[in-house]
């Protein structure tokens, strides 16, 4: 009769499965219960699930089971479902907190490396959010690990961009953000019934972002993503305060008239002493089949702002490039899959490809960060 399986290896085996929520293995947050092999071969797998009705059950038991068939000597998996204690989750969410027993803003804290990047426009209807999942998209198929925080609370479109169905998990007080094309994504729009509008006032506004910021499990993130509102109201100067060091990329288009209402956006960074990393110019032309060029919105209005806002913060401000206008980007986010996935080749993609590709390569600045100086005394 050949060996039974190990259980130091079947174990180990478990320790490959994530959870796909907080994406930790499951041996390390409490959610593997006891494990027990039969003579057979057969083995009996408990998972403790955060919440009962957890959506991510279905995919945590075929993780379960693939992992333990692969042990040699397993002749089946029966993976039993478990409910976490209040005591238990109460201690992985301190735990995920990195012991901390109230929400803090990790975002915010002298340590990270999470480079956060505030996406701008001075009006609606430049592209804004289009930029932004496109931008996320680009940088997560890098590798990256990536987050979009939609705080256009008025006018949220994110989700339906992202094709993202799902609505957040809570655990105790945290709250596990959805998951589309490998991107964490945290809306308003997840919270309410249907197509209600939300009638908020500023301090409202400023719980909001604070929430989305603190109460969201974000993990480990490369970069955070976060579509403003059009204009410089609330949401710009509540950002300002609890994440200082979060960086500008204004969005423009060609036209004059939108160029200079997307200078004031940018030049809010003067008084909220934040970074503008650069302009990214939308719907800059049509390419026509014959090749030529249309203008249909003018021309030169993102090298204008990126111009006029090198002059009032007195540093380069660069234009990062110029996207195409493209019927099939609109398309795209009707359809929820980001135009940078399906239409990869496209002049529009390569064109914000490129721009991701120069988001990524900069480097985490020291700006709000300990370096861990010890004064000596004389």
């Amino acid at each position: 009769m050949p060996p039974g399986p190990d259980l130091a290896a079947i174990h180990a085996a478990l320790a490959t499965v994530h959870d796909p929520e907080i994406r930790r293995p499951i041996t390390d947050i409490g959610m593997l219960g006891e494990v027990v092999v039969a003579r057979d071969g057969r083995v009996d797998v408990e998972v403790f699930l955060t919440v009962a009705g957890c959506p991510m059950k279905e995919t945590l038991t075929r993780d379960v089971t693939a992992a333990v068939q692969r042990v040699p000597g397993v002749s089946g998996v029966d993976v039993r479902l478990g409910v976490m204690t209040p005591e238990q989750r109460a201690q992985l969410q301190t735990m995920l907190r990195g012991g901390a027993a109230e929400p803090v803003i990790p975002f915010a804290q002298p340590g990270s490396l999470t480079r956060v990047y505030a996406v701008a426009s001075g009006k609606g209807g430049v592209g804004k959010s289009s930029i932004t999942v496109n931008l996320a998209a680009s940088l997560s198929a890098r590798g990256l690990s990536v987050g979009v925080l939609d705080a256009d609370i008025y006018g949220f479109s994110i989700p339906r961009m992202l094709g993202v169905t799902g609505r957040p998990t809570q655990v105790e007080k945290m709250i596990m953000p959805p998951r589309a094309h490998g991107i964490a994504v945290i809306s308003i729009g997840m919270f309410i019934a249907g197509n209600t509008p939300v009638v908020w006032r500023g301090p409202m506004l400023h719980r909001a972002l604070q929430q989305f910021l603190a109460d969201v499990y974000w993990g480990d993130l490369d970069v955070l993503l976060m579509d403003l509102p059009p204009g410089t109201g609330d949401i710009a100067i509540s950002l300002a305060q609890l994440v200082p060091t979060a960086e500008i990329l204004v969005v423009t288009t060609p036209q004059q008239a939108a160029a200079e209402v997307a200078e004031r956006a940018g030049a809010i960074a003067s008084q909220t002493h934040q970074h503008v990393v650069g302009v990214i110019e939308n719907m800059s032309w049509l390419e026509l089949p014959d090749g030529s060029r249309m203008d249909i919105f003018g021309t030169g209005g993102g090298q204008v702002v990126a111009q006029a806002l090198t002059r009032t913060l007195g540093v380069p401000v660069p234009l990062l490039g110029q996207v195409p206008l493209d019927p099939r980007l609109r398309v795209s986010g009707d359809d929820g899959t980001p135009f940078v996935l399906t239409e990869p080749n496209a002049a529009a993609a390569v064109a914000l490809r490129s721009v991701a590709d120069t988001l990524a390569a900069r480097e985490r600045g020291l700006a709000g960060r300990s370096l861990r100086l010890t004064p000596v005394g004389r």
